[in-house]
């Protein structure tokens, strides 16, 4: 049997200007994006004191980072703020998602308005808004840590779990109903289904959502800035105050470990996400 393929036309100079401009197009948006970042992590090695002329490679400012007292208590806060909202965030995003995506009542639209808001009224606001209520209730100053890092917690999970809600439910809207039924003519039970079924179709995106709501807290300055107080400094306040004078190799070499933890913590969760998606296929 004799088969007849379409022959393929070679490429013409039209063909090779749309590639060079693709691939230009795509150089200019890899510099665009990240020639900041690793112009940051450059000149966190530069033996100079002043970021215009490099001067020689040196560790010497990554030593006084670690050094740095007030620099690794506000980066211990912000670690641990991190982490308790992104648990509290990803639990409670998870289950609005489920809420709004198997039930239906009455002025769902509106708690989808009302839940949406933290994700489009802008961090000033936001700010001004948690600075307000916190002091409305005279929230307790003074407390131990980390109990005092409870009004920063609070404020950072009131902006982060509507993220979590929105990539959950969006996971969600691939489930294979009949699952349910299926397990339930079993015999399951209704905590079965969700433990056995629905939670592992969702593992993808409570990976997503929570890496999503630890980079937000984890690099907020303008609602922290607000609700923070003068024993609360996080990494981000602590370098803007460390920037308002100068911006030296050692603001350079915090950041770039922040950055270095931020990208394992990526590179894990993705790892997990994969992992994931490859058992639910």
């Amino acid at each position: 049997m004799i088969r007849l393929w379409p022959r393929r036309e070679p490429p013409g100079p039209l063909d090779y200007g749309r590639r060079a401009w693709l691939r230009l197009t795509l150089l200019a948006t890899f510099v665009f994006l990240y020639a900041p970042i690793v112009t940051l992590v450059a000149f966190s090695f530069n033996d100079s004191r002043r970021n215009i002329v490099w001067r020689g490679f040196t560790w010497k400012y990554y030593e006084r980072a670690l050094e740095n007292d007030g620099l690794i208590t506000a980066f211990a806060n912000s670690l641990t703020i991190a982490l308790v909202s992104t648990l509290v965030s990803t639990v409670l995003g998870a289950m609005v998602a489920v809420l709004l995506w198997r039930f239906r009542f009455r002025l769902k639209t509106v708690y989808e308005g009302a839940m949406s808001l933290p994700i489009v009224i802008p961090e000033i606001c936001m700010g001004v808004a948690m600075l307000a209520f916190f002091a409305r209730v005279q929230w307790p100053s003074g407390l131990a840590w980390p109990l005092n890092l409870g009004a920063i917690t609070i404020a950072h999970v009131s902006f982060s779990f509507p993220f979590v809600a929105v990539v959950v439910r969006a996971r969600l809207a691939s489930f294979n109903r009949d699952l349910e039924e299926a397990a339930r003519d079993l015999g399951a039970s209704e905590w079965q289904v969700f433990r056995d079924i629905l939670i592992p179709h969702m593992r993808p995106g409570l990976v997503a959502g929570a890496l999503l709501a630890f980079t937000l807290s984890l690099d907020d300055f303008v609602i922290t800035f607000f609700t923070s107080g003068p024993d609360t400094v996080t990494f981000p306040v602590k370098v803007y105050s460390m920037v308002r004078f100068s911006v030296t190799p050692e603001v350079n070499a915090a950041s770039t470990v922040l950055i270095v933890i931020t990208i394992a913590l990526t590179t894990v969760a993705l790892m997990l996400q994969s992992r994931g998606e490859a058992k639910g296929g």
